[in-house]
């Protein structure tokens, strides 16, 4: 079996790029765009899920219209050195919590915590606070997205292929 990695060539760049700023486009409208049939199209992207490019389609929901009108970001420092696998089995336990990823630094994790309220958000973080490996936390409320266009902000966002010109 071979074990290289599929081609990834300018095509599957441009498909993927308008996917990325609406995964709704129609094959038949990417393969204008692109210079590709639709079947051709769809045949790529067939490929770059198979090989794992593309990982997956969602919608993106403006948090507030959830009810979610509190956000912050969580630095968490732990007591010894808590393994990856072991924050990730803590950061699911919360659906609050909508991002978490390790970091360098002093912290040893950075959760993205989004809330009905502040109270609410008091809550999450006493929840998160009680795993007895964590030490310490230090919040950051939000107050407003300097670009509320990003994904952050709950927007979908172009991706940066756009301004090469696939539009």
């Amino acid at each position: 079996m071979d074990s290289r990695p599929a081609p990834f060539d300018d095509l599957d760049r441009r498909i993927v790029t308008a996917l990325m700023a609406n995964a709704r486009t129609s094959f038949a409208e990417i393969g204008a765009t692109v210079g590709l049939s639709a079947t051709a199209v769809k045949r790529r992207v067939d490929r770059l899920r198979e090989t794992g490019v593309i990982t997956g389609f969602s919608a993106t929901v403006r948090p507030s219209a959830l009810g979610w009108r509190t956000e912050a970001y969580v630095e968490v420092y732990c007591e010894g050195a808590a393994p990856p696998r072991r924050l990730a089995e803590v950061v699911r336990n919360h659906p609050e919590i909508v991002a978490a990823m390790t970091v360098t630094g002093g912290a040893d994790a950075l959760l993205h915590v989004r809330a009905r309220d502040v109270e609410h958000f008091e809550e999450v973080l006493e929840r998160i606070r009680t795993e007895p490996f964590i030490r310490k936390t230090i919040s950051c409320m939000v107050l407003s997205h300097l670009l509320p266009e990003s994904p952050e902000a709950g927007a979908s966002q172009p991706a940066p292929e756009d301004a090469a010109g696939l539009r």
